[in-house]
This record gives C-alpha cells, structure tokens and sequence, in this order.
C-alpha cells in the first residue's frame, strides 16, 4: 500500500503552522492583550497614589524633627532651630543625631507573672512555689552547669550584688553599673531603648530585695526628661547536674503567650562553665532570641546579650582578683544619623497581597485559552489535519511563555519606573530568576489543570477563584504562620509546595527587603542574603524549579494517556514503544477472527464486502484507502442502563477513487463509526486500516494523510476563511506558490473568493460559508481519506450544487466517507451507499442496485370522496392482486403495485375506466425512490431486531 509519512510535514514546518497561527490569532486579539500587558500598570499607579498620600501625612509637622525659634544673636529676631533636644518622642526618629544618647546594657529578664516555678512538667524542687505568681515577688532564676561544681557556684553567687543604692545624681551609671534589665523586647535600633520609654519597669537583680523595692526616678535624655520605675528583681542562682537537663528545663518550660507578648521564656539564661579554672575560663551562654527584632539585613537583630557576657566575666574575675575587681560596662549607643523623613513604604507593605493578584491573572488567561481550545474540539481537528503533539507542545508553551515574559518584564519596568521601591531596592537578576521559574511553574500548572475541565466558564470561575484565595489566604494565613517563631519551619516547606503559596513566600522576602532597606537606607535583597541554607528565597527557588519540572512532565503524560480533547488516549506505557515489535502493518497482515453478530435481515448484500475484506487481509494491494475488519463499539453500562452496541462487527473496502455514502436513522451508530475512524473513540475490537496503517496504534501517521469536515463548524472565530486554509495547508506539508495556489483554488471551489469573503472573520460567516469552508479545510492538501459529516447542512440549493461539484472533482484520487440525510445528495455524490441501521451495515450498493433490489414495486396514488374508498381498493386489486396499501387517510390511499404485475398502459386504461364512474380528485403513479429503499430497508431491520 501507499506509504502515507511521504508527504508529512516535518516538525518544524508543523511548528512553523502553528506559530504563524497563533500570531496571527494574537493580532486580532491585539486590544485584549493590550489591557492585560497594562493591567500592573494600573496596580502600580494605585499604589503610587496610596504612597503619595501616606507620604503627605508623614511630612506634617508632627511628624518630622522639632523645630523651634531662638534668639541667637540678641537682635529680637527668631531663627528657626531644629534638633532632637527640641522634639517629642515621636518626632525623634527622624532628627539628625549627631551624638547618641548612652544606654546601660540591660539583661533580658522575664515579667514576674512568666518566671519559673515548680509546675507537673518542672519537677525540680529548687524552683519556687507557684503562689509567688500571686504577689508578684517570684525570682527571676539562672541556671548554670559545668564540670566544676564548687566553681560554678562560686562564679553564680558573684553575679548578684546583695544590696546596693542608686545614685539620683547619676541614674544611668547606677544601672550600668549594677546588673539591670528590662522584660521589653529590643528595638530596631538603640537611639531609643524601649526599655526606657514603656509601660514596664527596669530590674535590678540582686541576692535579697528589700521590703520596699520600688523607686520611681526620673531619667534625663537630652533635653527630655522620663519618668521610669525601677524594682528590685531577686536573683536565684540553680545548679543542674549537666547542659541535657538545663536543655530540658528550658524546653519545658516554652511557652507561647497572647498575640502582643508573643513567646516568653521562663528563665533569665543559662550559663555552662564547661572545663573552667583557675587557669582556663571557657563557658556557653543561653540567651533568650526571642526578643529580637530582624532587620533583615543580617542575621540578627539586636538583643541583650552583652550584659549576660559582662555579668560571667565580672564574677570570674572577682574571684580571681577579689569582689573589689569590676569590669565596668558604661553604656551602648547607635551610630550617629543624619536626619531623614520617615517614609512607609507602601507598596512593601501590600506588595504580598496586591502583586500576588496581578501576577497570576496569567493563570486564569492560559487555562482558558487551553481549555476553549478543548471545548471547541480546535486541538483535536489540529491534531486530525497532521498537528503532532511535539510541536503542538513546544509551540503553545513557546507562545504562553513569551507572552508571560512581556507581562512580567512590564511588570518590573513599570513598577520601576513609579519609583516603588519593592522593585528598585532588590536585584533585578534575582528578581528576573524569582518570576521566570515562577511563570514556567505557572504555564506548566495551567496544562495540567486543564486536562480536569472541558467548560471554558466553569474553568474560568475555578481559576479565579484561585487567584483571589490564594492572595487572601497568603495575606491572612500563610503570612502569619512565616512571622510566628513557634511554627515549624518543616510545614512552612510544605505548604510552600502549593505554588501561590511559593509566590507569596518570594514576594514577602522582597517585600520585606525592600521595607527594611528604604527605612534603614540601605539596599534591598542580594544574591548574597539567599546563600543561607535557612533562607526563605533559596528554599522556594528550589522547590518552585523542581516543581516546574515535574508538573510539565505529569502533565505532558496525563495529555497522552487521557482522552480530553486531544484524541484517544494512548496506553499508559506508551514511553516503552519504541522498544516494542513494529507494528501491524498492510504488508504483514494476516487472517483476523471473523465472527459475526448472529443473522441479519439482508445478510445476502453484506457477504460481498466481507468476503473482500478477507482477501484483502490475506492478500493487500494498495488499491483500497479504508479497510475496516469487524469493527466493533460497545458502550459499557450506565447508570443502571444496559450495554449499547454502537457498532456491531463492521466489514467494509473502500478503495481509491469512491465516495461511499453512509445512510441511516439517528442513533443507527454513523458518528460512532466516523469518531473510531478519525481517533475520537478508541475500538472495542476489530480494527481498521488507512492507507495501510492500522487505526489502533498509528492514528499519528493516519492523520497526515486525512481530511475531515465535522458535522459542526470547527472554526477559530477571530481568523479570517485565507488564513485557515493558510494554517492547515502548512500543516499538509504545501509551502510558498504551492500554498497559496491551493488556497486560491480551494477559496474559489467553495465559492469564498470574491467580495472580500476570503478576509472576513469567520465569526462573521453565515453558517452556509462556514459549511463551505469547512468541506474546504478538509480537502485542502490532497489527502488520500476524507471524512465528511453531512456536508451540506444549511446550505441553499445553488451552494449545495456548487459544493457536490466539488466533491465529485475531489473523489477522483482519493476516497470519501460521506454521512447525509439528503438522499439526493446521497443519490448525486456517492458511488456507493450503505445503510446503517441499529449498528449493522444492513445493505451496499449503488443507488440503482438498491432501488432495483429493494424498490421492485411502482406506487400508486389516486385521492376521491370517502365513499368512494372501496371502488379504488377494488381498481388496484384487478390491476395486482399482490398490491399492498401502505397509506389511507381521508379519501387519500396509496399503494404499493409489483412491477412484474403491471403494465403503466393497464394503469392509465383503469384510471380514464374510473373517472366514468366516478370523481377522482387526483391521482399518481411513481417509481421507488431512493428514500423509499431508505425506510423499507430500516423498518425491516427494526422490526426484525424487536421480534429477536
């Protein structure tokens, strides 16, 4: 048989099809694409407005360094003097310091209503009782360890002053001086310390506190003075056996309090002296880093450890050197500052949210493009003209690709452009490598998803319902479960593994780096800052990078194997092949099983093509295009209905050059055949050859030698008649004058030539125009097997002339599978007919065989007055007593007359006899019309499968 691959295109003249369609499809859609590429400009502008507006707030007065008037010179006249010493608290950050106020170091202490006592999960006997909670009185407790018990004692018992007096002179150097601390949470800078500008007190620890051990003093910053009260705090030294027990006190004693505290700890610290001695001081410090405030700028904030490394150095050398000894830590202050206006950044602070929302508005884009494509069966009827999946594959994803690049590259410059800062401040590389993966993961994701739905509307509403959930559920769940310590990191990584939650992970880092950056005048995330192995950035880019991998593959594999609008879906190991035996082929065929479906009403027409089938197998030539051996389809059992058998065991030879007509009742089994033929339904046995290939398992090559015209319009509503023709002429291997050639000729077969009919839209066809163009798309690149379903639905009589012309020219060198209800067009087009009837071909042959074979009667038709009835039944009975009356109302009978019974002259004699007697109204004598064959050959094989 003919090898059907000769004229396949190659995969890059496929791509090239495809490409070339897709821009074009692009260009009418230019608009749409225009407000989607200009949608983050319109978010960006928003948050510009916002920010101005914030900005204009924070530039009033009140906010900005506090000025005065001072007359300097004596003169009367005032001069406008600005400066910290002039500014309310709140005014302060923003002045220029030039010499920052002195902090005592302080010890992070826990508030009396958290510190440690005995409870059931701390059994140590050493802690105080709970009632201590009540008065308020409980000790803030240390705990220490080493190898050296005598020494660690002696050491702890150096570290708490046992009384001691502070200077109202000199408020500062007191507390500097004795060990003090505070249970207020760090800042993120020392201009001003926290602990001296809040609600709770200062501590100082000592031995023993006295009766009364609160003082209210007043401290002087600056020109400020605040009012602060200072307790005493008792100091309890406890010794454990080793650091495993002080690690499981402290875990033990974790504990998570409400939404302002946060997570508090029940110990002051912990110290390990490990092998210290006379000779060696080595010791492990625990410290409580919660309290800390990350600028994420480095890896720590800042914290109060200095004042715990000052007290274990202090107590080692009093008791080398004696309790005279004293190593003074005076004070801590910030580097000076120049003065700044305080700015929120806006767009850092929603940039999570609202960027969430705008980058995967692509989403909802790609899925539906993808699945309108499904719906509309345009990947399928691609994929039946000679599309593979290769470049269907790489040229749709090429294509989404591109057009998510443009929309992020706009993204970023317009965001730059307004000034945000979210994207000013952070690296663009890291930026372009955060988007690209993400919109890659994207793309591969919306293939996936897409396989799941068939309705354009109903994937629409679910994508956007991902978009906006995923941003609220980012912005109100995800973000909380980041900045919460106590969380796992272990579930962060796990829901990181949902790609909104990856995209809202990366844009909260550069949100965040890009607020701590403009408020600390620095810059933004570097390649540097994602090198940790616990960077939030780095983790994402990996799991976003292999996910993009992995769901382009799954969905890659779940488009071969599942039948969702690309065709029948191939065997779920069809990776393996290629490692496989060749396939069946026409050279190789042999002798199939051919059992029959019982008996049928006139098997006598069907033996003939069956037998032909049979030689053909054992002996193939490449003169027949279609050869289909037992065909079968059953559909399985539904919702408690039983089997239906579509097609029942289907012989047929087609060869070269015939347009075999298929005739049948609705639900007779047509389209099921058509579908198994053109790879829409997969066989349920039995199998087919086209071309010598075989239906089952080369439906790929069967496709670059065919034509199909649907029974529906399969049409791209914003293409022009040209450019389809164009699309699947490349896609049939026609390339420069041969291409346009073709089209021209097939433009004017179809009568879509002149008038500017060629370059209008298709969506603006009559549905006649589109009929014809669709008989055109099928025809177009001489394939060698055509398949048309009722081609010349809707047309007008001269169209439908026009288009049997066609048809019948198209016939000559290839073969036509034709289904109609026209028994005229049937009649006109078809070299030979095969009425279907109930999922068997009943009958086969040309339309005068089967009005010979299945019409041997004339009919006859004479209308009266009823009571003239029995004398016309009389007439027909003399003239054939084997007449048949297969019509009677109201005066009207008609009748079936043998013809081997009559002679039309005794007809006429008889009707001039019987209008003497009386009135005939009107009468008629006709041969058996093709429609005749129609209905007699299936009300027979109907009734005789009712009474089987």
């Amino acid at each position: 048989m003919a090898d059907s691959s000769r004229d396949r295109a190659s995969f890059s003249n496929q791509a090239n099809a495809l490409l070339r369609k897709n821009l074009t499809f692009q260009k009418r859609n230019i608009r749409t694409n225009l407000r989607l590429i200009f949608l983050p400009f319109y978010f960006c502008l928003i948050l510009v407005l916002v920010q101005n507006l914030v900005n204009k707030e924070l530039d009033k007065p009140k906010n900005k360094c506090g000025c005065t008037c001072i007359d300097t010179n004596g003169d009367g006249q005032c001069e406008k003097v600005c400066g910290i010493e002039y500014s309310t608290l709140d005014q302060a950050s923003s002045c220029s310091i030039t010499s920052p106020p002195e902090w005592p170091p302080l010890l992070q202490i826990p508030a009396p209503e958290f510190r440690a006592v005995r409870t059931d999960f701390l059994s140590f006997t050493d802690l105080p009782d709970e009632s201590c909670r009540i008065s308020g009185s409980c000790p803030a407790t240390i705990l220490f360890t080493g190898n050296n018990q005598s020494l660690g004692q002696s050491l702890a018992g150096n570290m708490f002053r046992s009384s001691s007096t502070l200077n109202s002179s000199d408020i500062l150097y007191s507390l500097a001086n004795d060990a003090s601390g505070s249970e207020t949470m760090t800042g993120y800078s020392n201009f001003l310390d926290p602990a001296f500008f809040s609600n709770y007190s200062l501590y100082r620890l000592q031995q023993q506190c006295p009766t009364n051990s609160r003082t209210s003093v007043s401290i002087q910053i600056t020109s400020i003075s605040v009012p602060a009260e200072i307790r005493c705090a008792q100091g309890l030294h406890l010794w454990r056996n080793n650091s495993s027990e002080i690690n499981d006190e402290l875990y033990k004693g974790f504990w998570k309090g409400n939404s302002e505290r946060k997570i508090d700890e029940m110990v002051a610290g912990a110290y390990d002296f490990l092998n210290s001695n006379l000779n060696n001081f080595n010791v492990s410090i625990w410290y409580n880093s919660t309290y800390k405030n990350d600028t994420g700028n480095g890896p720590l904030g800042l914290m109060r450890v200095p004042r715990s490394v000052n007290m274990v150095s202090n107590a080692y050398l009093q008791f080398l050197l004696g309790p005279a000894t004293n190593m003074l830590f005076d004070f801590v202050k910030e580097m000076p500052q120049h003065e700044k206006q305080l700015r929120l950044d806006f767009s850092s602070l929603l940039g999570p949210l609202v960027f969430t929302w705008v980058i995967i508005q692509l989403f909802p884009v790609i899925l539906t493009y993808l699945v309108y494509e499904k719906q509309q069966k345009l990947r399928i009827m691609m994929k039946m003209h000679g599309l593979g999946d290769g470049p269907y594959w790489m040229i749709s994803y090429a294509y989404f690709l591109v057009i998510s690049s443009a929309y992020m590259l706009c993204f970023v410059i317009f965001g730059s452009v307004v000034g945000l800062k979210f994207f000013t401040l952070n690296e663009y590389s890291i930026q372009f490598v955060f988007y690209f993966i993400y919109i890659n993961l994207q793309i591969s994701l919306a293939f996936l998803i897409a396989s799941v739905f068939s309705n354009v509307k109903t994937a629409a509403a679910v994508a956007y319902f991902i978009v906006f959930g995923t941003g609220l559920l980012g912005s109100f769940l995800f973000q909380f479960f980041i900045e919460d310590p106590s969380f796992p990191r272990g579930w962060i990584v796990v829901m990181e593994l949902y790609p909104g939650f990856s995209l809202y992970r990366g844009l909260y880092e550069f949100s965040q780096y890009s607020f701590t950056g403009n408020y600390m005048g620095t810059k933004g995330m570097r390649w540097g800052d994602i090198s940790g192995s616990s960077h939030g950035m780095r983790d994402i880019l990996i799991i976003m990078f292999v996910e993009w991998l992995l769901v382009l593959f799954v969905a890659f594999y779940i488009d071969q194997v599942v039948s969702s609008g690309s065709g029948v879906g191939r065997s779920p190991l069809f990776f393996l092949e290629k490692f496989r035996k060749k396939p069946f082929s026409s050279s190789s065929m042999r002798k199939p099983s051919l059992r029959r479906q019982g008996s049928k009403v006139f098997v006598q027409m069907e033996k003939p093509d069956t037998e032909r089938v049979e030689q053909l197998l054992l002996e193939p030539t490449a003169s027949h295009a279609i050869i289909c051996d037992n065909l079968k389809k059953v559909y399985p059992k539904r919702d408690g209905n039983p089997e239906k058998y579509a097609v029942r065991g289907l012989s047929l030879a087609l060869p070269q050059g015939e347009c075999f007509g298929m005739l049948g009742p609705n639900g007779a089994g047509k389209t099921s055949f058509i579908n198994m033929m053109i790879g829409l339904l997969k066989p349920s046995s039995g199998t087919a050859y086209v071309e010598g290939l075989d239906i089952q398992t080369q439906m790929d090559e069967i496709y670059t030698s065919m034509g199909v015209c649907p029974q529906h319009d399969l049409l791209w509503e914003n293409l022009t008649g040209r450019e389809h023709l164009l699309f699947y002429g490349r896609l049939k291997n026609l390339r420069g004058s041969a291409l346009t050639q073709a089209v021209e000729e097939s433009l004017k077969s179809v009568n879509l030539f002149h008038g500017g009919v060629a370059d209008k839209q298709a969506g603006k066809y009559s549905g006649g125009m589109k009929r014809r163009l669709s008989v055109a798309i099928s025809l177009i690149g001489d394939p060698k097997v055509v398949y048309m379903d009722e081609p010349s639905t809707g047309l007008d009589p001269a169209s439908r002339k026009s288009l049997w012309d066609v048809v019948k020219q198209a016939k000559q060198n290839r073969a036509i599978i034709l289904t109609t209800h026209s028994m005229e067009e049937a009649e006109h087009l078809c070299d030979r007919l095969g009425i279907f009837v109930d999922g068997s071909l009943q009958c086969i042959g040309n339309p005068k065989e089967l009005k010979a074979r299945y019409g041997g009667s004339y009919v006859f038709t004479m209308t009266t007055t009823s009571n003239h009835e029995e004398e016309v039944e009389n007439l027909v009975q003399h003239l054939s007593p084997n007449a048949n009356k297969i019509y009677h109302l109201s005066g009207t009978q008609k009748f079936e007359l043998p013809k081997q019974e009559v002679r039309i002259a005794d007809v006429f004699q008889a009707v001039e006899n019987a209008k003497g007697r009386f009135t005939v109204h009107a009468w008629g004598l006709a041969d058996t019309t093709l429609e005749d064959v129609f209905i007699k050959v299936a009300r027979g094989a109907q009734a005789f499968n009712v009474l089987s």
